[in-house]
């Protein structure tokens, strides 16, 4: 027992490399205990199982692979040297217990980094549609305003100044929207949450912009309360469909947004009388809104118009999504 310690004692600072050098802290443990001692006391044996739940712990295949080897070489070396077969039974079951126990762990480690890293993933697509939702919307209004104001400036420059003023005001919100973000991404900063839109939020959509498009708002509430998240998702695919229709509709005149809710849930259709000379690509936006519907149980189309123009429609249930 002595001579066990003292193996033991000498051994135990490779413990400092169990999660980094595995392999070779059981090469150094194995070595004196199988040369030096000729039949494995208790002190060894939970020792060894202490070195091979490290290994099993944190060692990589190949190493894995290698220390699994010379702890079974280690153990029939055990059995020749006359140990006996209940002393090789009973020392294979607690080098399987620390076996069994290392993989539950890193098992559960690795579980726990997939978990975080789909958070992450999350995280990001969402911060992604809301960037993309937010600050396009707001970034359309200033290339429009600045566009009317440069045609009416010659001839009009009190039109010119309202432009200016517009532009400034969609510029001071976008930057509060990107100063927002930065803090939810910054360490140990909370950005303040601003009220989620909902349903009556459409109606600021309404209006009739420089160029002369007239934006229609139609919604139609019901008694039933719609879950703040569905509503949400609803004002950001309306949004963002007016947003497209402005950017990328050619001799457009009308954009007729109709927003109906019941007790199933909520029915969107934006429709718009304007062309497009190429067929679009399917960009951010129209990704961003069929993922917003999808991740509440809905589904979201868009598409041209046999009669001309684009429509874009969504349905979201109010119940059978997870929160």
């Amino acid at each position: 027992p002595l001579l066990s310690t003292a193996v033991v004692l000498a051994v135990t600072p490779t413990l400092l490399w169990r999660r980094t050098q595995p392999l070779w802290m059981l090469c150094i443990v194995l070595l004196p205990i199988d040369i030096v001692l000729p039949v494995a006391s208790l002190t060894t044996s939970l020792f060894l199982m202490v070195i091979v739940y490290a290994l099993f712990r944190w060692a990589s295949g190949r190493d894995l692979v290698i220390g699994s080897v010379l702890v079974l070489a280690s153990l029939s070396l055990t059995f020749v040297r006359g140990g006996g077969l209940l002393e090789l039974v009973g020392g294979f079951a607690l080098l399987l217990m620390s076996v069994l126990l290392g993989m539950a762990f890193r098992y559960r480690a690795g579980a726990r980094l997939r978990l975080l890293d789909r958070i992450r993933m999350h995280e990001r697509e969402q911060l992604a549609r809301d960037l993309h939702d937010t600050v396009a919307h707001h970034v359309t209004a200033i290339a429009i305003r600045a566009q009317a104001g440069t045609a009416v400036a010659p001839h009009d420059p009190s039109a010119a100044q309202d432009a200016l003023r517009v532009i400034e005001t969609e510029a001071a919100k976008t930057l509060r929207e990107l100063r927002s973000m930065v803090r939810v991404l910054r360490d140990g900063e909370t950005a303040e949450l601003a009220p989620s839109p909902g349903l009556g939020d459409i109606a600021q959509l309404a209006g009739t912009t420089p160029g002369g498009v007239v934006v229609e708002v139609a919604v139609s509430e019901t008694e039933v309360s719609i879950p703040p998240p569905v509503a949400a998702a609803v004002f950001r695919i309306a949004q963002e469909s007016v947003t497209n229709a402005l950017r990328h509709a050619r001799h457009l005149t009308r954009v007729e947004v109709v927003a109906v809710a019941d007790e199933t849930g909520v029915r969107l259709s934006v429709a718009n009388d304007g062309d497009l000379a190429t067929p679009p690509a399917p960009g951010f936006g129209l990704i961003g809104m069929s993922e917003r519907a999808a991740l509440l149980g809905g589904t979201c189309e868009a598409g041209p118009r046999p009669d001309g123009g684009w429509t874009v429609t969504a349905t979201l249930p109010r119940v059978g999504w997870a929160p």
